[in-house]
């Protein structure tokens, strides 16, 4: 048996286990695709966490997971005449075909930015209004403001060098402060959300990802803190209890583990 036999017979086992919990689990038998909605958020983020971590045992264990949402809401479809696994694999087969005509075509492409652009091209030629149809709306701020700006950038509506998007995030962060002086809360509001965005265009432009970015401060922080609460539990006291010169002495030492 060939690599790819193994790959399908396994596949098939889990269309026959999806099968024997729909009908036989009480728990499987109620979920609809709104009850799994929020669990397959959850199991997104937990594949997230496992990338970041380069956890590559967990990374497909939670592939795994989803892969077993997929194939239930599949099955849920298929109850209702709706869709079923055959039509969700054809219909993303179907797409990336017509969206790849550089590989199942004659369409030339020198890079892949210029895939990029093509891919947005033909979604726009599929019937979408708008090449910003594609982002979610339930996306956190931070992930829709990036997608956002790779979307518009592969129309061509982007700046052209590193340093004018620099030159942004200086113009914003001025603004900001004259709001900040002025006190008017919505306007400081609105500045902080320009910043924001220019920092996270800035971001694409030093090809750093904002997310994982961010992400991989919050769990330096976490380590750090971590520490500094558990030296503080050696000595027996509260954080609350100590002042913040005797945490920063404990904060330096966790910076240099």
């Amino acid at each position: 048996m060939n690599a790819r036999q193994i790959q399908l017979q396994a596949f098939e086992r889990l269309l026959d286990i999806m099968d024997d919990l729909r009908e036989k689990c009480p728990w499987d038998k109620k979920q609809t695709l709104q009850t799994l909605r929020h669990l397959t958020i959850e199991e997104t983020y937990e594949l997230g966490d496992a990338i970041l971590d380069n956890d590559l045992n967990e990374v497909k264990k939670e592939l795994g997971d989803l892969l077993l949402h997929i194939v239930f809401y599949s099955k849920i479809g298929s109850e209702t005449n709706d869709f079923d696994i055959a039509d969700v694999c054809n219909e993303i087969c179907e797409k990336l075909i017509h969206r790849h005509p550089h590989i199942y075509s004659d369409t030339l492409v020198k890079d892949e930015e210029e895939v990029k652009q093509n891919w947005e091209k033909l979604k726009l030629k599929e019937g979408k209004k708008s090449v910003l149809e594609g982002v979610p709306r339930s996306l956190p701020a931070l992930v829709k403001a990036s997608r956002i700006q790779d979307k518009v950038k592969g129309v061509g509506f982007d700046w052209e060098e590193s340093h004018q998007v620099w030159d942004k995030v200086q113009e914003e962060l001025q603004e900001l402060q004259e709001e900040v002086k002025l006190g008017n809360q919505d306007a400081m509001e609105a500045e902080f959300g320009d910043v924001l965005f220019s920092m996270i265009n800035y971001a694409r432009f030093l090809n750093i990802n904002p997310e994982d970015a961010l992400e991989r401060t919050n769990k330096k922080f976490i380590k750090r803190f971590q520490y500094l609460e558990g030296k503080a539990g050696e000595l027996g006291k509260s954080l609350m209890d100590m002042s913040l010169s005797e945490m920063d002495i404990f904060w330096e030492e966790a910076k240099r583990l």
